[in-house]
């Protein structure tokens, strides 16, 4: 065993054991002929509870604690290139990913039987925040050996004491692959949201052509009852018009025969007008 797999040993272990596993490990490491070693393993700190959970979670979570990093990346990008925009779309990514691995990092302290406090909440996501903010102070906490918690205060990053803390930065390589898993997550998370407004577009259009299919359905019941109304309407009016068209016809027949009955009795006159004139000639 070398320094540093003891040195990742010994905040690996549960911070009630601190004391006896970094004894256990420096008295390994000077056995083996690393006295420097030893040495140095024995000026490490005990961490406080929320430099404990902070490692915890840099252990359990190095890919989304990567995130974070690849996202103060971002941020930096965008406060040289005074991109207000960019600025803005990547504060509520901020918050969103705070909240996300506050969240998890009390889950995974749970899981080892440590109460996490509001206090101890509180400077874990000031911890996070400066990662986020200062790149030495993530690499620090990426590497999983905080002994105290951090808080970036303007001028630079300081522990729970208030005292400058000394931070060194990570490799270019898993920043980079940290960016590049972002991209990915975000490539997938606009490929979702493409569906979902294709989905959307596509449920838009089956309702208007429900609507308008409904509408002409509509419109043809009441074209069709206007029509039966029509229908029965004619029906009465030519219901009607038969039964004045009998009786126009009974007047006709009835007035022929009165007619017929007035010229026989104009014609009886006549011959009876005529005879008479004739007996009177003969007078």
């Amino acid at each position: 065993m070398d320094f540093e797999e003891a040195a990742d040993a010994l905040y690996a272990a549960p911070a009630a054991d601190f004391i006896a596993t970094r004894n256990e490990l420096a008295k390994q490491l000077k056995a083996d002929g690393d006295a420097t070693g030893s040495a140095r393993l024995k000026a490490m700190r005990k961490p406080t509870v929320a430099a404990w959970v902070t490692n915890l979670l840099a252990r359990k979570l190095p890919d989304d604690l990567d995130d974070l990093l690849a996202l103060g990346d971002e941020f930096r990008e965008a406060t040289a290139d005074l991109d207000g925009d960019r600025l803005r779309e990547l504060t509520p990514r901020r918050h969103q990913l705070l909240d996300k691995l506050a969240k998890a990092a009390n889950r995974l302290a749970a899981d080892e039987g440590q109460k996490v406090s509001a206090d101890v909440g509180q400077k874990l996501r000031e911890t996070l925040d400066a990662a986020l903010v200062d790149p030495a102070a993530g690499d620090a906490v990426r590497e999983g050996r905080l002994s105290s918690a951090l808080r970036h205060v303007g001028f630079g990053v300081v522990d729970e004491n208030g005292e400058p803390s000394n931070v060194t930065p990570l490799t270019d390589e898993r920043r980079q692959a940290a960016r590049d898993r972002r991209k990915a997550q975000q490539a997938e998370v606009d490929a979702g949201k493409a569906q979902d407004k294709r989905d959307r577009e596509q449920e838009e259009r089956e309702a208007e052509e429900k609507a308008r299919a409904k509408k002409t359905f509509e419109d043809a019941v009441a074209a069709a009852t206007s029509a039966e109304e029509k229908v029965e309407d004619l029906d009465t009016q030519l219901d009607k018009a038969r039964d004045a068209l009998s009786e126009a016809q009974a007047l006709v027949h009835r007035l022929g025969s009165e007619l017929d009955e007035a010229r026989r009795e104009a014609r009886e006159a006549q011959k009876y007008s005529r005879e008479a004139r004739k007996a009177y000639n003969r007078l």
